[in-house]
C-alpha cells in the first residue's frame, strides 16, 4: 500500500460513515437513545464512540491532544455530534492530504506507551477496521428498528467510484 491507496480507502470509509449518519437522522430521539445490550449500547453512544476513536487515534499520529470526548446526555445532540464527526473528518482529511509514502513505516507516537510501537500504517488499517466494525453493528441495531440498510462492501465503493 501507499499513501494514495490508503487516502482513497478512507473516502470510502468516509462515504460509509455518511451513510450511516444518513440512517440515524431518520432516527426518532427515542430510537436513536434507545439502549442497546451489545457493545457500546445505543445508537447515539456507537456513534460517539466511533468518532471519539478516530479522532484519539488521528491526534496520537499528529502529536497533538485529542477533543474533549462528548458527554453523555438525555437531549437529542445529533447535530453537535455531526458537527463534530465533520471536524473529526477534516482533521483526518488535513492528515492524509500530507501522508507520505515514507511516512508510512514511522512510529510517530510517543504517548501512550503501548502504542509506541505502532507504525503508521497499523494505525491506518486499524482506525479503518474498526469503523468497519462498529458500522456493521450500527447497521444490525438499524435493521433490528426497522431502517432498510444496504451493504457496507468496499466493492461496491469501487465499482460506483472507478
Amino acid at each position: 500500500m501507499n499513501a494514495n491507496a490508503f487516502r482513497h480507502f478512507y473516502n470510502y470509509h468516509f462515504a460509509e460513515n455518511r451513510k450511516i449518519w444518513e440512517h440515524v437522522a431518520s432516527l426518532s430521539f427515542e430510537q436513536f437513545a434507545q439502549p442497546v445490550d451489545y457493545s457500546h449500547g445505543a445508537v447515539r453512544d456507537q456513534i460517539v464512540h466511533l468518532l471519539d476513536v478516530e479522532d484519539v487515534w488521528f491526534s496520537e499520529l499528529r502529536g497533538i491532544e485529542p477533543s474533549e470526548p462528548l458527554p453523555s446526555t438525555n437531549i437529542d445532540d445529533r447535530d453537535s455530534i455531526r458537527a463534530h464527526w465533520d471536524k473529526v473528518e477534516q482533521n483526518i482529511r488535513a492528515y492524509l492530504a500530507e501522508l507520505q509514502d515514507e511516512m508510512l513505516f514511522s512510529k510517530p507516537i510517543k504517548e501512550p506507551e503501548e502504542d509506541k510501537d505502532l507504525i503508521v500504517w497499523q494505525v491506518l488499517l486499524h482506525v479503518a477496521n474498526h469503523a468497519t466494525d462498529h458500522r456493521a453493528q450500527l447497521l444490525r441495531v438499524l435493521h433490528d428498528l426497522g431502517v432498510e440498510t444496504k451493504s457496507q462492501d468496499y466493492i461496491f465503493y469501487v465499482y460506483e467510484n472507478p
